[in-house]
């Protein structure tokens, strides 16, 4: 980290330097933890616990699973395509032990969005929860992928309770769609299977490929960062020493509410915590708020990570609003940025900061948080984790004093190796050894970093990226639809929404009928929430449309 003067915030209890060569990869951090914490509660779902050591079996047998029953090898893809379970950490953890590469896939992809990520990633497997087979079938063979498995909501939650859950998610909320997936195994067959064989551990490096986490990264093409062992492992090493003034071992219990294919949730939540053996509560539909803040209410719960819009939600729910916070010692948002009301009625509620933290899918992904000290700076992303430097440039890439805006540029170990099979777009998005974030940014005298926009014309819809291109590319595969510019404007529940101007071919052409056809092919947070028709678009010289144009042209007539 850039050593600066003004850095007077600077956590006096974390060093500006740790050991992010402590370990060669991630298991060897998930074997000190299970030596270390054992018998304690590692995960918890649906009121079922699992310990370290059952963690450690049942990944075990996942393993050689892997490697025996469907010959997979070292740096193979494996795609895990699931909610919040109990089998996510298994199956994750599992894979990597047996030196696979994860590839982190939304559940809520639509075929079209599951086929690409498969076929760029060439995924060997897939392990997908049956409520989202039906979505597989459609794409089966038009990816790599020779191995299926199949696991259902409750295969992990135990006897009578497991078979319930089945049963009720099945036939009574009709949650599973029917599905034909030939030679697909159930991951209790898996699992079964590979406990009667050996498992022989990978020797990994830090520089051995851990994740392929997909994201639009500054372009609309989605693409795989590659995140190596090292990557996550120095992100681990930062994010716990950070915490370290407020976490002690086999003492805390955290709320995973976001989901652990995401980066954040992942390295945070299900990573960094397993390194203190922490208590990990995974939330399985976190937008059930009633069920939620049931949950909350069973559990003395001492760190809590979330988006903005989280947070919102919890804190309009009166059952939240009277839970006990006493035991409650960290908060930390990201994914999107935490609004100034937000933080500041979170912090009345619950008596504790809420931390702003700041990351890319490309940066593993923390790089920069806002003290836990008491120091915290609401409406700033707070200052560079260890070992992390950050600048503020110019077009040209010159660097800007103090209180200038430019684009966020961030080096440190926790900065991905580039984009999977990318080059051209890998060296579109480095300066030298920096990332360029794609953000405009300034700090100022203390360290502090803000965020002011956005470079990119990316959208941000609940802390996920939505991309023009992708939006544009559905609607206009409607035969009715001539040209369409797609551009993000604020929205007080999901930070900005997606608004799609059309040009039609056919005067019949309705608003809902675009958005139908959009829900068709993109996750629904893609999908437009508002359409309107307009006779042309603004375009350049050569032919290119404006969305600069089109969202001033918005914004006047909302406020004319």
């Amino acid at each position: 980290m850039q050593n600066f003067p003004w850095f007077a915030y600077y956590p006096k209890e974390v060093p500006h330097q740790v050991d992010v060569t402590a370990y060669s990869s991630v298991v060897d951090l998930f074997e000190e933890s299970i030596k270390s914490f054992g018998d304690a509660i590692a995960y918890e779902c649906m009121g079922k616990t699992m310990s370290f050591n059952e963690l450690d079996k049942l990944s075990r047998n996942f393993a050689a699973f892997l490697q025996h029953d469907l010959g997979l090898k070292k740096g193979d893809r494996i795609a895990i395509q699931m909610p919040n379970l109990l089998q996510y950490p298994v199956v994750m953890f599992g894979a990597l032990r047996a030196g696979l590469v994860v590839v982190n896939t939304n559940p809520l992809y639509t075929p079209k969005e599951m086929k690409h990520q498969f076929v760029d990633a060439g995924v060997s497997a897939v392990v997908i929860l049956a409520n989202f087979a039906a979505n597989l079938q459609k794409i089966r063979a038009d990816i790599p992928a020779k191995h299926i498995v199949v696991t259902e909501i409750g295969d992990l939650l135990g006897g009578l309770k497991g078979t319930i859950v089945n049963l009720v998610v099945k036939h009574i909320k009709k949650m599973v769609p029917a599905y034909s997936l030939p030679g697909a195994i159930s991951i209790k067959k898996a699992l079964s299977s590979g406990a009667s064989k050996s498992y022989k551990r990978e020797e990994m490096q830090q520089a051995d490929l851990a994740y392929l986490q997909y994201t639009g990264g500054t372009t609309g093409v989605s693409k795989g960062a590659e995140l190596t062992h090292g990557n996550i492992v120095a992100n681990m090493q930062q994010i716990s020493a950070w915490m370290k003034p407020k976490l002690k071992e086999r003492e805390e219990t955290v709320i995973t509410a976001l989901p652990l294919y995401h980066i954040f949730a992942l390295t945070v939540n299900c990573l960094a915590m397993l390194k203190i053996g922490a208590h990990n509560v995974l939330i399985t539909n976190p937008r059930d708020m009633p069920a939620f803040c049931k949950e909350l209410g069973k559990h003395k719960f001492s760190v809590f990570t979330g988006v903005n819009t989280l947070f919102n939600g919890l804190l309009n729910q009166e059952a939240f609003r009277n839970l006990d916070f006493s035991s409650l010692k960290v908060a930390v948002g990201g994914g999107m940025a935490v609004q100034r009301a937000v933080a500041e009625r979170w912090q009345k509620v619950t008596g504790v900061p809420l931390a702003e933290g700041y990351g890319l899918t490309e940066t593993s992904p923390v790089a920069t948080c806002n003290p836990i000290d008491g120091s915290e700076r609401i409406g700033t992303i707070g200052m560079p984790l260890p070992n992390t430097e950050v600048k503020i440039v110019d077009d040209e890439g010159n660097e800007l004093p103090v209180g200038e805006k430019g684009e966020l540029c961030i080096k440190g170990p926790q900065v991905m190796r580039g984009y999977w099979q990318r080059p051209e777009e890998s060296e579109k998005v480095f300066l030298g050894e920096w990332l360029k974030t794609g953000d405009i940014a300034t700090i100022d005298d203390n360290g502090f970093l803000r965020i002011v926009d956005r470079k990119k014309e990316m959208i941000l819809v609940s802390g996920f990226n939505v991309y023009p291109n992708e939006v544009e590319d559905a609607i206009a595969a409607h035969e009715k639809v001539n040209e369409v510019g797609v551009i993000g404007v604020p929205d007080e529940k999901s930070t900005e929404k997606v608004v799609a101007y059309v040009v039609a071919n056919d005067r019949g052409l309705s608003a809902d009928e675009v958005i139908a056809f959009a829900r068709e092919n993109l996750t629904s947070y893609k999908v437009p929430k508002e359409v309107y028709f307009v006779d042309e678009l603004p375009k350049s010289n050569v032919g290119k449309i404006l969305r600069r144009i089109i969202k001033e042209n918005h914004e006047k007539k909302s406020l004319g």
